[in-house]
């Protein structure tokens, strides 16, 4: 008895998934996951914020930093928080830094500053097809503008030596 219920057991086992197969009724797998949207360079972004940044604090010359400098440096390190949080949330890499996109000219730091502030920014305000993360794209560029207005008004300082 035991050996005619074993039998039974395994042709049951055995056809059980043929049957499911034949009326369609097999669990398929997952299909692969959409493929990312295109967002806004924020790695290219952060490389140039950070050089930026660098650039607006180790101003050679005088050792007095204008208001504006420090104004600057703050809304540059907001932008920095900003776009890492973006890239993350974009699953992106925060510790990859590609090279600046900017090249430095021979007038000075604070004008590299303003140019990296200003590639970092296009390369933000790129399309963003995620709706959820517009808002804070947006923030981000509102506060490299902030940054690349304090970065003119400190050139334009240290132009007129105040």
């Amino acid at each position: 008895m035991s050996l005619k219920f074993s039998a039974r057991l395994i042709a049951a086992l055995v056809a059980a998934p043929l049957v499911l197969a034949m009326t369609g009724c097999v669990v398929a797998p997952p299909p692969p996951p959409p493929p990312a949207p295109h967002h806004p360079a924020y790695l290219h972004a952060l490389t140039d914020l950070r050089d930026a940044r660098w650039n607006l604090e180790h101003r050679a010359g005088d050792s007095a930093v204008s208001s504006q400098e420090d104004v600057a440096i703050v809304e540059t390190d907001r932008a920095i928080g900003d776009a890492k949080t973006a890239a993350m949330e974009d699953g992106k890499n925060v510790y990859q830094h590609p090279p600046e996109d900017a090249r430095i000219d021979r007038r000075g730091r604070l004008h590299h500053a303003a140019e990296l502030l200003r590639k970092a920014r296009k390369d933000v305000a790129e399309g963003e097809s995620n709706p959820q993360a517009v808002e804070l794209r947006n923030r981000v560029i509102g506060h490299i503008d902030n940054a690349i207005r304090a970065t003119d008004h400190a050139i334009h300082d240290a132009e007129a030596g105040l």
